[in-house]
């Protein structure tokens, strides 16, 4: 009898820590940072990613964007910005992620944009 309440407790303590881990991962958001501009996006993400690239609207690849001192990451145009703007980094596990159309067309500076990506 004490085995089997062991074991009923042995998988309900399992369970709990899948349930805790799960729910550690949350949803990346980008801030659109002070200065932004139809020439001008400031992006500062929720988490620490790295090797921050967009791609603009009927762009074929994607551009790099300047990392700030603050975890700020800037691209400057010298015409105006075409969103919505897809992202792409570096994670942390390793490889690359994209998220397609993560700003929109008509963004604003001190907003957030929250995307589907989890980590």
């Amino acid at each position: 009898m004490a085995s089997r309440s062991s074991s009923i407790l042995l998988a309900v303590a399992a369970l709990a820590a899948l349930l805790v881990v799960g729910s550690c991962a949350s949803a990346l958001t980008f801030k659109t940072g002070p200065g932004c501009s139809e020439t001008k996006l400031v992006l500062i993400p929720s988490v620490a990613i790295s090797e921050v690239e967009v791609k603009e609207k009927g762009a074929d690849d994607f551009t790099v964007l300047k990392e700030g001192p603050t975890g700020t990451w800037t691209l400057e145009g010298k015409e105006a910005l075409k969103g919505p703007f897809s992202i792409r980094f570096a994670a942390k596990s390793g490889g690359y992620r994209v998220i397609d159309d993560a700003i929109p067309t008509d963004f604003k500076s001190d907003s957030d944009y929250k995307t589907s990506m989890q980590l």
